[in-house]
């Protein structure tokens, strides 16, 4: 069995098993080696924090019903295969639990409405498939049924006394990644100091009873949350760690990363274990593990979905702003949901919320002709070779539907280079801070953060303004590019939206990510993009040109990365890029694209 085999038998073992087992594992711990956390046994001299460690993992486990617990025969059995994405998880389940987890969740709030089916036995059916993914790959930092249940109940009863739902999202089981507070559950945000506190601090009284505003909002369309999902602690690497559970391993090969932060939320959304999730982001962190994940995502700019009471890391800062992304199984999915949060006009009660709603107008027609920028590579590191196959296929599926395609020579993607000081040029106290609390080591993605062990010291105010007027400027230059494109297109108008990489990589092994600025880059605009999945790797075609040429040093490295056995049959996919606060133009090309690509695929068959 690999080490990284081991790692995962290991964090799931531990992560599952019934309360009364699990209390003869307390004396466990977890400590860093290379990329991977490993459980070891150890002496009762434990440091504090690995107790409250395997208290936490106690509860979890302790949260899901007996019935629905697995045979460690076949947690073993998951654990030891390359994937466990696609039908491995469907035949573990009953083809009640598996014909409602697998439907398209528009159809699903459809079926509720009609009275076909009803909430109790939609949250239940995913409750189950959650709890069957948790023991097999651990994704919860919070598991939270019996409230959904509770919940769901509430909303039947209304629903047979009035006829009719409380919203377009009647009864439909949601997750979100552990940023968000939830009347009844903690907020770790991943970190062992945060555990039984509020946002680390004992004896707020808010412990439990705070409820982020749009925990609110979802709750009073009819979205029902079931659990909250697992994170890069901090968020501050594009991988998935923390002390609490563990690295979290991509379902379509085992030995590669979820990536991250929202690492745990892909995973969860990949594997249907709730019917649509919510991430966040800053730099990549709903994009890159959408697309590593095979999911589909929105990221919105800023200001059009509220991140009011939420936990986080650089709240306070303004230039790059962290925004709620949505990760589903499909773009209707993700058109359905943030049309539903405009309807409760989020504006009204966070001021960070500009006062825009669903905006029919901006959706364009499925026969409208598009004109789109198309981005091959940044000119500095191409992406490998499932990736650029993923966007040949895409550039021939959205050209043979009539639309112009040109060659997108933006200002230089260097830029990206402002984006780490901007995010973090205060040297991150809180996150260390929160590390300090109790004790727990820093995580091995993180240490770059924390020379030394030490903080780092923050840059100066001028300088920090310099480098604001700077990415104020670059924003300029990039808008008057792309409103000179106006002067090519056959329409005569600046290109409707753009297609171009996520990442480079299909999939990365741990430690071995590099290169974020496809969606960095984004954060720095203020831009809307989505992720629209595409094809999966192919090892008999995905190989690297034999007369291929490095861009420059950086591709060369990025480029002898490439693992064409560890990217087959992962997921490869594009980005469909807006400008800011065209959430509803975007989604809607982003379904042309979607629709043009299975159409072309269908043909090629």
């Amino acid at each position: 069995m690999t080490a990284a085999a081991t790692v995962r038998k290991s964090t799931t073992f531990a992560a599952i098993l019934p309360l009364a087992i699990f209390s003869a594992f307390v004396a466990s711990y977890w400590f860093a080696f290379g990329d991977a956390w490993i459980m070891h046994p150890c002496d009762v001299h434990q440091p504090h924090w690995q107790t409250v460690v395997s208290e936490k993992r106690a509860e979890l486990a302790a949260k899901i019903p007996q019935e629905w617990l697995l045979s460690q025969r076949v947690i073993d059995h998951a654990r030891s295969r390359r994937s466990i994405a696609g039908d491995f998880l469907d035949s573990l389940l009953d083809s009640h639990t598996r014909d409602i987890t697998t439907r398209e969740p528009t159809e699903i709030v459809r079926e509720i409405a009609s009275g076909n089916l009803s909430s109790v036995e939609v949250v239940t059916a995913f409750c189950k498939r959650a709890s069957y993914i948790h023991q097999t790959s651990p994704a919860f930092l919070e598991i939270g049924f019996d409230l959904a249940l509770s919940r769901a109940k509430e909303l039947d009863e209304y629903f047979n006394t009035h006829g009719q739902t409380v919203g377009p999202l009647h009864g439909l089981p949601i997750t979100l990644k552990d940023h968000f507070h939830i009347k009844g559950l903690e907020t770790s945000f991943g970190y062992v100091g945060w555990i039984g506190t509020f946002e680390g601090i004992k004896g707020t009284g808010k412990e439990k009873n705070v409820e982020s505003e749009l925990i609110r909002q979802l709750v009073s369309v009819g979205a029902v949350p079931i659990a909250k999902t697992t994170l890069m602690v901090s968020t501050w690497a594009p991988e998935n760690n923390n002390n609490i559970l563990g690295y979290l391993w991509n379902p379509y090969n085992q030995e590669l990363s979820t990536g991250g932060s929202s690492g745990g939320e892909a995973l969860l959304q990949a594997l249907r274990g709730s019917a649509v999730g919510f991430g966040t982001d800053s730099g990549g962190s709903v994009s890159m593990p959408s697309s590593y994940n095979g999911i589909y995502s929105v990221k919105p700019s800023p200001g059009r979905l509220s991140f009011k009471d939420a936990a986080g890391s650089g709240l306070g800062n303004l230039a790059i702003t962290a925004v709620v992304g949505i990760m589903g199984p499909s773009i209707r999915t993700l058109r359905l949901v943030f049309k539903s949060l405009m309807e409760t006009r989020p504006w009204e009660h966070d001021s960070s919320v500009l006062p825009i709603p669903w905006r029919s107008d901006q959706e364009l027609s499925p026969d409208a002709n598009l004109s789109f920028g198309f981005m091959e590579s940044d000119g500095i590191v191409a992406p490998h070779p499932p990736i650029a196959r993923a966007l040949e296929i895409a550039y021939s599926a959205v050209k043979n539907k009539g639309h112009q395609l040109i060659d997108w020579k933006p200002p230089s993607h260097a830029a990206n280079a402002m984006h780490g000081p901007l995010a973090r040029g205060d040297g991150c106290p809180d996150v260390y801070s929160a590390f300090k609390s109790s004790d727990e080591p820093i995580v091995p993605q993180l240490l770059h953060l924390f020379p030394d062990g030490n903080l780092k010291k923050p840059i100066s105010l001028p300088d920090y303004q310099n480098i604001t007027q700077e990415m104020m400027s670059f924003r300029n230059q990039y808008r008057e590019y792309w409103t000179s494109t106006s002067r090519i297109t056959k329409n005569g108008r600046p290109v409707d939206a753009v297609i171009l990489p996520v990442s480079p990589y299909a999939g990365f092994k741990p430690g071995k990510f590099d290169y974020s600025t496809y969606t960095s880059i984004v954060n720095i605009l203020g831009y809307t993009s989505a992720v629209v999945q595409v094809t999966f790797g192919d090892k008999s075609v995905d190989v690297v040109q034999e007369d291929y040429k490095p861009l420059g040093e950086r591709d060369k490295l990025n480029m002898d990365t490439y693992d064409a056995d560890a990217s087959d049959g992962v997921s490869a996919a594009i980005q469909i890029l807006g400008r800011d606060l065209e959430e509803e133009k975007i989604l809607s090309i982003a379904q042309i694209v979607a629709d043009a690509i299975e159409e072309y695929q269908a043909k090629q068959t």
